[in-house]
């Protein structure tokens, strides 16, 4: 197994790269005047600790190495910050972040593996990922692999029916290697996501499905980064959590009207700027990991 990549040892130092993953998703989609910025900044901690805090084993030199852990972005329509992420790690350059949805472009809309080292699956038809994942998770048993599968799933494609049965799948053969994170940032593509289909009370359903089941705020540093590090324990099924989090976080606009002016849109030049200078003078968090 690899060594960690780019652990951070600082909630410091987590917070400046989730910054410049934030504002680099807003650039993106704005150069490109297409995309789902609102949906990158709800799951900005969640993705900053996975490749940064040490959380997830990977090598960056080596993108297809076998005992890499797996990240499957079931809501791919969050590509931006996957691919921000990618090139924080080293594996893709910067300036070509900026040729987001652009013809030729290996950077599409929703992420495609064919394409892009360490997208390990093709992602957007929501409902899919945690089927991957499953699969996933049974290659590394039969492998005789320790490494560990994380989904990053969003609210609304808990509708889909499949991932339940990937849910229940996932319980039956007591993968323990296997890690889901639910966005729970309130939204979908036809509005509040509860008024569209209620999925409450969604920790106790996950727990009724056999998983092991935590809950958090998920813009909260300590609380994030505990739960990522108790899901790498294995207890033998499972492990689901339920992160809390806001559509737009930190960008005071898109926090206004997260589901309906801004699901789906991309910042308008001058709007961008507002936002990336609202993110950058933030204050930091100041608690210690």
């Amino acid at each position: 197994m690899a060594t960690p990549n780019h652990d951070h040892h600082s909630i410091a130092d987590l917070e400046a790269v989730r910054r410049r993953l934030a504002v680099a998703s807003i650039r993106m989609t704005t150069a490109a005047e297409s995309g789902h910025p609102s949906t990158c900044l709800s799951c900005s901690h969640i993705v900053t600790a996975l490749y940064f805090a040490g959380l997830m084993h990977y090598d960056p030199a080596r993108p297809d190495m076998p005992d890499r852990d797996r990240f499957v972005l079931s809501k791919g329509h969050a590509a931006p910050i996957l691919y921000a992420a990618l090139a924080e790690a080293g594996i893709l350059p910067w300036d070509e972040l900026m040729d987001l949805r652009t013809i030729g472009s290996r950077l599409e809309g929703h992420p495609n593996m064919r394409r892009v080292p360490m997208v390990e699956a093709s992602t957007g038809s929501l409902g899919q990922g945690l089927s991957i994942g499953v699969g996933m998770a049974l290659a590394g048993r039969l492998a005789a692999s320790d490494r560990r599968t994380f989904v990053l799933l969003g609210d609304g494609e808990l509708d889909e029916g499949q991932v339940w049965e990937a849910a229940m799948a996932g319980a039956k053969y007591a993968l323990d290697s296997l890690v889901a994170v639910v966005d729970r940032n309130g939204y979908q593509q036809m509005g509040d996501a509860d008024a569209v289909m209620p999925t409450g009370p969604l920790a106790a359903k996950w727990q009724a499905f056999g998983w092991r089941t935590l809950e958090v705020d998920g813009h909260d540093w300590p609380e994030v980064l505990g739960s990522l590090r108790a899901a790498r324990e294995r207890k033998g099924r499972p492990t689901v959590i339920v992160a809390r989090t806001r559509k737009g976080f930190g960008v005071s606009q898109i926090l206004a009207d997260p589901g309906n002016k801004f699901h789906g849109v991309p910042l308008k030049p001058a709007e961008a700027e507002i936002a990336i200078a609202e993110i950058d003078a933030a204050p930091y968090p100041t608690e210690a990991i």
